[in-house]
C-alpha cells in the first residue's frame, strides 16, 4: 500500500461517516444495508474493475410488488437525494 492509497483511504473512511451521520439525523436513525460492488463471478480477465459502495436505508414498508418480485422501486430522484444529503445538519 502506498502513502497515496492510504490517504485515499482515509478521506473514503471520511466521507462514509458523514454520509452516515446524514442518513442518522436526517432520517432519525433508520435502519440500513450497507453493499459493496465488485466484480461479478466470471470477470476476472477483464482489465478494469469498478468497485462502488451502496448504503440503502430501510425507510418504506414493502408492499405486494416488493415482496412478489425481490425487486425494490426507488422513490425518490437521486437529485433529491443528493439535496437533502447536501443539506442535512450533523450535530456531533
Amino acid at each position: 500500500m502506498s502513502i497515496d492509497d492510504s490517504e485515499e483511504i482515509v478521506e473514503l473512511a471520511w466521507l462514509l461517516r458523514e454520509v452516515l451521520a446524514k442518513l442518522y439525523y436526517g432520517l432519525n436513525n433508520p435502519d440500513y444495508n450497507y453493499v459493496l460492488r465488485s466484480a461479478p463471478v466470471g470477470d476476472h480477465d477483464t482489465r478494469h474493475l469498478h468497485w462502488y459502495m451502496v448504503i440503502i436505508p430501510k425507510i418504506a414498508t414493502p408492499a405486494g410488488f416488493e415482496i412478489g418480485s425481490g425487486i425494490y422501486i426507488n422513490t425518490v430522484a437521486p437529485e433529491e437525494s443528493a439535496r437533502f444529503l447536501r443539506e442535512t445538519e450533523v450535530t456531533r
